[in-house]
């Protein structure tokens, strides 16, 4: 793992990164010291802390209440600054609702198959099912290929996701990087999932460090074994911020 520094910039997934996946995305539930802790991470890095992920800005913020943090939801489809101004890309709504129905009904004809409308995006998760896994993704490619580029199909870990094409979580660590508080840092960007990988190119390409959370080819740098671990790690970075001086490279 990296050495210790005072001068990151932390850009942290949610789900298989900070805390543990559960079956479906409402059944994770931080306790009070996990978000506590995550605020303690943000005042010591001097509020250049964003949280990447897959959810909804307005999910994330209902995960961490009463925190509002820097975040980029549904994988850079819209971010919040460190400034707090909410910056979305634009979206043809109306096709990607008549997209989402198709994509609906084949999780209401198949047990442990579950719908996630993100409002910007929506996903089939089929980890109760991983059964499932080939025909999930092939609606929802089905789904991108009906809307002529303007949206594409993502994999995660037992998840495939219908959402607009063209951003990603590199992109939003990247705009974050230009400005305050995370200008002139150096980037550090941890995940668990394939859609993490375009983040891990642009902190090491930023000279930073990119960190992956469990089992699985990567790009990054370097690796954790779990959420749990990770926690441990980064509770060790708050110590450090906190008293003497950072470790040497």
């Amino acid at each position: 793992m990296p050495p210790y520094s005072r001068n990151w910039a932390l850009f942290l997934d949610i789900d298989g990164t900070l805390l543990e996946i559960a079956e479906s995305p409402d059944e994770v539930r931080p306790d009070r010291g996990q978000v506590e802790f995550i605020g303690r991470l943000s005042r010591a890095a001097g509020g250049a802390l964003a949280l990447i992920s897959g959810r909804p800005i307005s999910g994330i913020d209902r995960l961490f209440a009463p925190l509002r943090l820097p975040a980029a939801g549904q994988h850079g489809v819209e971010r919040r600054d460190g400034a707090g101004r909410v910056h979305r890309e634009p979206v043809d709504a109306a096709s990607l609702r008549r997209a989402a129905s198709r994509i609906r009904e084949f999780a209401e004809r198949h047990d442990g198959v579950v719908f996630e409308d993100k409002g910007y995006s929506v996903a089939l998760h089929y980890r109760r099912a991983p059964r499932l896994r080939g025909p999930a993704e092939e609606v929802v490619q089905a789904a991108a290929a009906g809307l002529g580029g303007a949206f594409e199909a993502q994999n995660g870990k037992m998840v495939v996701e219908l959402k607009p094409a063209g951003r990603d979580k590199g992109m939003a660590i990247g705009e974050f990087m230009a400005e305050p508080p995370f200008e002139g840092r150096v980037p550090v960007f941890i995940g668990d999932d394939v859609t993490d990988e375009h983040g891990f190119r642009v902190v090491e390409r930023l000279g930073g460090h990119g960190i992956k959370v469990g089992e699985g080819a990567t790009s990054a740098r370097w690796r954790v074994k779990d959420a749990r671990a990770l926690r441990g790690w980064l509770g060790g970075w708050l110590s450090g911020s906190a008293t003497g001086p950072s470790r040497a490279a």
